[in-house]
């Protein structure tokens, strides 16, 4: 029907991608008419198998918004559950409906313990908050964090549907134990976004384009606000993104503005523009934001991860990129594609050859703790306590990705 000829009193929402190409997603249209009880026509090509289950999702959305009369088109194409709760609320949303009720989907995913402040952060997966395919299967190529992203990935016209597809995708996807973390938009409409994501209790929420530490303490008293309404005491902790001269200009404040601040990380495609410099392969314009970056985190007592490197088809580069920025003493960094992941996990282990030395030198010191001696040393070197704190930090490390069994012994000072 003409847009034209419908009764003045109807109001219409949309939201969702059309086109054969889309999958895993759906597109919805919901006309608020006044009268008439609720229509849902439904086009699926699993109509016959769970019609009935994606009718009775939409219904349930709708009676808690408070939507009694309406015209409901679905065109869908394989959305789970949780994707279509997602569109159709958004849809109505738009149409105008006022929320009586709660809209949200039922939780299928046990909520984790808390995420340890300083657990493993080799890789964080960016996946675009308002593209649902993308979140099904990340925790298969097992990144150590899944960042669901409502920022620069997410249209600005599509930001509220982004909102609830990630609130929903925190309550029904499965991540195999990967960090759930959220990117925020930049204040104040990241506000917005913490009150849907927050009483979800996500692992860790980004803070994009971090320049003062007053935006920090912003953002951790709202959560701590909205926890606290949420009954929740689960920790929610903060990586503040430094993308801009000021941003590494202010990095240690930034790091210790709020006890929740885990790590610092930076965004060097905003940082390159902001200084008018164009980003290169080999990061000689960036050499300064990175390591004052990681001298702030580490003078914080909070992890350094680095940036993304974007040509996905390049591994070769990437790798590079990777070692270096573990020689710069970043603890991880971020990833475009499931195909980054594996390269970056072994540039950030440790060798064989690291391995086996740190492994001596903690035996070494262990001996010495023993025999009460002040001095450590192995073969004809003495060994400075900085050394062997650096040891023992490698051991662990190797120690949790699982290159040596959790209760192997060290080495004692000849290899044997």
């Amino acid at each position: 029907m003409a847009r034209s000829a419908r009764k003045t009193t109807s109001r219409r929402g949309e939201a969702g991608p059309q086109g054969d190409d889309v999958r895993s997603d759906l597109h919805v249209a919901v006309e608020l008419t006044g009268s008439g009880g609720l229509k849902i026509e439904l086009a699926s090509k699993v109509g016959a198998l769970y019609g009935g289950s994606i009718h009775d999702a939409a219904e349930h959305v709708l009676t808690a918004l408070g939507v009694s009369d309406a015209r409901v088109t679905i065109d869908d194409k394989g959305g789970l559950p949780f994707t279509i709760a997602a569109r159709v609320e958004a849809a109505a949303l738009r149409a105008g409906a006022e929320p009586k009720g709660d809209p949200r989907p039922e939780r299928t995913v046990a909520r984790s313990g808390p995420s340890p402040r300083d657990r493993l952060r080799r890789s964080r997966l960016y996946l675009p908050g308002s593209q649902p395919k993308f979140m099904i299967n990340a925790g298969i190529h097992r990144p150590d964090g899944v960042i669901l992203d409502l920022e620069d990935s997410v249209h600005p016209s599509e930001k509220d549907t982004a909102r609830l597809l990630v609130r929903n995708a925190l309550r029904c996807v499965d991540f195999i134990g990967a960090e759930r973390m959220v990117r925020i938009n930049q204040l104040p409409l990241g506000l917005e976004d913490l009150q849907a994501v927050v009483p979800e209790a996500p692992d860790l929420i980004l803070l994009p384009k971090t320049e003062r530490p007053d935006q920090v303490l912003v953002v951790a008293e709202r959560i701590r606000q909205i926890s606290a309404q949420a009954g929740d005491g689960h920790p929610i902790w903060l990586m503040p993104i430094l993308e801009s001269a000021l941003g590494i200009e202010n990095a240690f404040a930034v790091a210790t503005a709020d006890e929740t601040v885990v790590a610092l990380t930076v965004g060097l495609e905003d940082y390159t523009a902001d200084l008018g410099v164009v980003k290169t392969q080999e990061g000689a314009e960036t050499l300064f934001a990175r390591t004052r970056l990681v001298n702030a985190a580490r003078a914080a007592g909070i992890q350094a991860i680095d940036s993304v490197y974007g040509d996905v088809g390049d591994e070769e580069g990437l790798r590079a990129w990777a070692m270096r920025s573990r020689a710069l003493g970043f603890e991880g960094m971020g990833c475009i594609h499931p195909r980054q992941i594996e390269p970056i996990h072994e540039a950030f282990a440790p060798s064989a050859q690291e391995i086996e030395k740190a492994l001596k030198i903690v035996a070494a010191f262990q001996e010495a703790e023993a025999k009460g001696l002040g001095v450590v040393s192995l073969g004809s070197k003495m060994i400075d306590p900085p050394v062997v704190l650096r040891a023992r930090r490698l051991v662990e490390t190797a120690r949790r990705t699982g290159l040596i069994p959790q209760d192997a012994p060290a080495q004692d000072k000849s290899g044997a």
